[in-house]
């Protein structure tokens, strides 16, 4: 096949396109091929949608979306066969439900995906994406992670939201 467009860049690495196709090459090209797997990634996550819970709105056994929309503000965390842990003093932790998306304030961090709702489980992800930059309270922040990707049980009691799974609990309050 012949190029129909080629660069070079600085350091010998070069970029060619042939006939849609992209063929890249040196550090360059991992840069490129690494950056095109992640936008595939984060597109996945986006092209999720909720689905509804099953049985009637107003059952006391689903939840609908309507009543976990919105900002919840984490108090605590409690790991599986560990004590409870409050919230670090001056980190913020939230957790925001909205259109089948979620973003979460994770100390100095934030994290998006999807989510899905189905009678008394919430499934967070499967993929969530985490900025990583060093907060003081990493420990903490990667345990909330862990027990908030995956399913959960949840239970909303006025202005309570409880996470339950196999890896822990998450404790909410709504904002």
């Amino acid at each position: 096949m012949r190029p129909v467009k080629s660069g070079q860049f600085p350091g010998n690495h070069a970029i060619s396109l042939r006939h849609g196709a992209c063929k890249a090459s040196g550090v360059m090209g991992m840069t490129v091929v690494a950056c095109v797997i992640a936008l595939a990634v984060l597109t996945a996550a986006c092209s999720a949608t909720p689905t509804s819970p099953s049985g009637s709105a107003g059952s006391s056994s689903a939840y609908t979306l309507a009543q976990l929309e919105g900002t919840w503000l984490l108090s605590a965390i409690q790991a599986a066969g560990a004590a409870r842990q409050d919230r670090p003093d001056g980190a913020t932790y939230t957790l925001t439900l909205a259109d089948g998306r979620l973003s979460s304030r994770v100390d100095c961090n934030s994290c998006a995906g999807a989510f899905s709702i189905s009678g008394r489980t919430l499934t967070a992800g499967p993929l969530l994406a985490c900025t990583r930059a060093a907060c003081p309270t990493a420990s903490f922040e990667a345990l909330y992670i862990a027990i908030l990707s995956g399913d959960s049980e949840l239970v909303v009691s006025g202005s309570t939201l409880t996470l339950t799974s196999a890896r822990g609990i998450l404790y909410f309050t709504r904002l």
